[in-house]
C-alpha cells in the first residue's frame, strides 16, 4: 500500500508521460509496494485532473476480460478504465500516431445506455433492459509504460491503457442482436489481421457490462444513461503506424473504420 504522497507523485508522472509522449517505467518497479487499491485511486486521480481542464466522463471500458490475458496478469476478474470526451475519435478524420506512445487497436461492440444501471447487484438483464443500442467500435489503445511493460498496476493506474474509441454508424437495439455471439473480422488495407467473436469477452460480453457496474459502484461510479460502455475486445490487439487504414466489420451489427497518418 502507498502513502498518498505517493499515488499522487505516480498520477503526476502518467500525466506527463502522456502530455509529453514520453513514457515512463513501470509504476510497480518504481513504487514496489503499488497494489490494486493504489492503482485506482491513481487512475482516479488522473481523471478528475482531467475533468477539472474541462473534460466529461463519455463512458467506461473494461480490460483484461478474456480468460488468456487474465492468466498472463495472474488475476481472476477484469479491470477498468474511463473513456473521456476528449477521447472521441471519428471515422472521417485520420488519427495522428504521433499523438499517442504505441498505438494499438481492439475491435469490440460498444454498448449505449439509454437509461442508468445499478450499482451493486446489477445483472445481465438489467444490463440489457438499459442498453439503448449496441455499436460497432474500434478502441484505440496506449501505454504511457515504456515498451508496454506493463504488470496489472501498471495497466490500471494507466486508466486501463485507454486511449480513444471509435464508433461505427450502425445502432441495433440488443433485442435484435444476440451480443454473447457476433462474429468479428478486422481488415488491414483489405487483408484480414483479426478474427473473433464477441463470446470471448467473459463468454458475454454484458456479463463484462454488469460486472463493471458492480464494480466502480464500489468506487462510488455509477454507469449512467448516455454512457458508451466498451467491454472488452473480442480479436488480439494490432499495433498501428502512419498510413494504416483498418476496418472492422461485425456480422448483424455493421463496420467501423479507422484511418491512420
Amino acid at each position: 500500500m502507498l502513502e498518498e504522497a505517493q499515488r499522487a507523485a505516480a498520477a503526476e508522472r502518467l500525466r506527463v508521460a502522456e502530455r509529453d509522449r514520453a513514457p515512463i517505467g513501470p509504476l510497480t518497479e518504481s513504487f514496489p509496494d503499488i497494489d490494486v487499491v493504489d492503482a485506482y485511486e491513481i487512475q482516479l486521480a488522473g481523471i478528475r485532473g482531467r475533468l477539472a481542464a474541462g473534460a466529461r466522463v463519455l463512458g467506461h471500458k473494461v480490460g483484461l476480460s478474456s480468460l488468456v490475458m487474465q492468466q498472463m496478469m495472474g488475476v481472476d476478474e477484469p479491470d477498468y478504465g474511463h473513456l473521456l470526451d476528449d477521447m472521441a475519435l471519428s471515422e472521417d478524420v485520420p488519427i495522428q500516431v504521433d499523438r499517442y506512445c504505441y498505438p494499438r487497436i481492439e475491435v469490440e461492440i460498444g454498448y449505449v445506455l439509454g437509461a442508468s444501471l445499478p450499482g451493486e447487484g446489477c445483472t445481465e438483464a438489467d444490463v440489457l433492459a438499459a442498453t439503448e443500442y449496441v455499436v460497432p467500435s474500434i478502441e484505440l489503445i496506449d501505454s504511457r509504460i515504456r515498451d508496454w511493460k506493463i504488470g496489472l498496476a501498471d495497466t490500471i493506474a494507466d486508466n486501463a491503457s485507454s486511449a480513444g474509441v471509435l464508433l461505427g454508424a450502425a445502432r441495433v437495439s440488443p433485442a435484435e442482436l444476440d451480443p454473447a455471439d457476433v462474429e468479428a473480422v478486422l481488415y488491414q488495407d483489405g487483408q484480414e489481421v483479426a478474427r473473433g467473436n464477441t463470446s470471448a469477452v467473459l463468454g458475454n460480453p454484458t456479463t463484462a457490462v454488469a460486472w463493471l457496474a458492480r464494480k466502480v459502484a464500489s468506487f462510488g461510479v455509477k454507469l449512467e444513461a448516455g454512457h458508451v460502455i466498451l467491454p472488452g475486445s473480442c480479436t488480439r490487439a494490432i499495433d498501428v503506424r502512419p498510413g494504416d487504414a483498418f476496418r472492422a466489420e461485425f456480422a448483424g451489427l455493421g463496420s467501423v473504420t479507422a484511418r491512420f497518418t
